[in-house]
């Protein structure tokens, strides 16, 4: 399922407004290389948007930047759009486009989740992608409900009191063909996952992305890949692909790493008690139990 040489090809250039450190580049550019040409992106007002905020924009594609809540309307709308277009016999023959949406974690599973609920029931023809970073980065880094329980931000000055929303597990219960999770700290595994989404067929596909944000987690720059791969190393972020309802864990750490390497690193987790960070632990490792083989 790996894409071809020939289909690496970057669409995605520096130069763009994304924070130091922050993996949100690297996802661009993992999705433009697998998809190619042939694609368009549908985008709203989070920090996954910035590479598209000023003209010119880092991105070769076509693209379409909406209000947070919108992005899965605007896949509708647009697989409305072609569909249209080809039985009326003005794309006939042509290449399929893939349509794809790059969205925050706040758009995604609080103001836009009405949408992206709407279109998954549909079963509408495109692929999202989630773009974690566990808050409302953007804006002041205020909590969404992807921030995990007990971190830090502007508005849980004392630790949020809610367990993080387990979206994919809400994607896959749409009864979707395709439910990925990643990081790109796990590289090939994103791009196979991908790539999968892009040649599984039709149908909606969803790819949920923890995405490491050094200012709102409170880490140097230079640790965002380090963290991306504790948080699986660790059992935290589970990476894991269901297609068509049958559920494949890709990698399963040999011996996971105490949760406390990770939280350390960040200063959104400073304040926690040596008996709170025993109990997420505790926590994981019931967690994997429940992992099938």
């Amino acid at each position: 399922m790996r894409p071809q040489a020939e289909d690496r090809r970057d669409y995605f250039h520096g130069g763009h407004f994304l924070c130091p450190g922050c993996t949100g580049g690297t996802l661009w550019r993992a999705i433009l290389q697998v998809l190619g040409k042939n694609c368009i992106v549908a985008s709203g007002a989070t920090c996954s948007n910035l590479p598209l905020s000023v003209y010119p924009t880092n991105v070769e594609v076509p693209a379409i930047t909406s209000s947070m809540a919108s992005p899965a309307a605007l896949l509708s709308g647009m697989r409305t759009a072609l569909d249209v277009l080809e039985k009326k016999g003005r794309r006939k023959g042509k290449e399929k486009i893939h349509l794809v949406a790059i969205v925050g974690d706040g758009a995604t599973a609080d103001i836009g989740l009405a949408t992206l609920s709407g279109a998954a029931e549909r079963n509408v023809d495109a692929i999202y992608v989630c773009f974690d970073n566990e808050g409302y980065m953007n804006t002041g880094v205020q909590r969404s409900s992807q921030t995990p329980m007990m971190a830090w931000t502007t508005t849980t000055l004392t630790g949020k009191e809610q367990q993080k929303k387990n979206l994919p597990a809400i994607m896959a219960a749409h009864g979707v063909p395709y439910v990925a999770t990643a990081t790109a700290g796990f590289y090939d595994d994103l791009i196979h996952k991908l790539a999968r989404a892009r040649d599984m067929g039709e149908g909606f596909r969803y790819i949920h992305v923890l995405s490491p944000c050094p200012p709102g987690w409170r880490f140097p720059e230079s640790k965002a890949i380090e963290l991306a791969r504790l948080a699986v190393e660790t059992g935290l972020w589970i990476l894991f692909e269901m297609v068509n309802g049958d559920l494949r864990i890709s990698y399963r750490p040999k011996e996971r790493k105490p949760v406390r390497d990770y939280l350390r690193i960040q200063g959104r987790f400073a304040s926690l008690t040596s008996g709170q960070i025993s109990q997420m632990q505790r926590d994981i490792d019931e967690k994997w139990a429940k992992v099938p083989e």
